[in-house]
């Protein structure tokens, strides 16, 4: 008796925010950030690789507009930006295949006594971010650690929330959220910014 082959599962794609959302999300973001922190003083933004870091960099570049706008006074939005990796502090490394890493990269003024926003595309498990607090013990004593994603998109493992939200985005554990960015993302040679939902179909 010849058994039928397997069907492969089918796939559902959805796109959940789009450039322009992705852009709105990101302007209310930097907006909160310069309020919570009443300005630009000792700010820095670091942003976990991969994604993080190129959403901190436009987060930086919002600030230093707006900041301009209001104050009049310039800010140079590559002196409050950096890069922190976490690869080689984070607790699956024996179960799960990773990247190489890549460099942790402060701003010039350092983060000690600096108010470190922590910057993410998607707030899952909470584990990554377990680790860039751990990462950051090795690079100094901020005197405040707050916590931006793009999207939330809750099950988490851990006690972490994040101070601000791009989009809560209530998905299954059985669903992946992908988030395509331009500096890093092309389809076909194109470039694309969008935020995408993969489930079963």
């Amino acid at each position: 008796m010849t058994m039928p082959a397997p069907q492969s599962e089918s796939v559902l794609s959805r796109v959940v925010l789009a450039e322009a959302d992705i852009d709105r999300a990101l302007t209310r973001i930097a907006h909160e950030i310069l309020e919570a922190n009443k300005g630009t003083t000792d700010l820095v933004l670091l942003g976990i690789p991969r994604r993080g870091y190129p959403l901190a960099q436009r987060l930086a570049r919002k600030i230093a507009a707006a900041e301009n706008q209001t104050t009049g006074s310039p800010l140079d939005p590559t002196a409050i930006v950096g890069q922190l990796d976490v690869t080689m502090f984070r607790d699956d490394l024996r179960h799960h295949p990773t990247r190489p890493p890549l460099p942790t990269q402060l701003p010039p003024s350092g983060i000690d006594n600096k108010v470190v926003v922590l910057v993410d595309d998607v707030l899952y498990s909470g584990r990554t971010i377990r680790a860039a607090l751990d990462a950051l013990v090795d690079l100094g004593r901020p005197r405040a650690v707050r916590l931006a994603v793009l999207v939330d998109r809750g099950h988490r493992e851990l006690p972490i929330r994040a101070d601000h939200v791009g989009k809560n985005l209530p998905t299954s554990s059985a669903e992946k959220v992908r988030v395509h960015l331009a500096e890093i993302d092309a389809v076909d040679g194109e470039p694309i910014n969008e935020v995408v939902i993969e489930g079963p179909a």
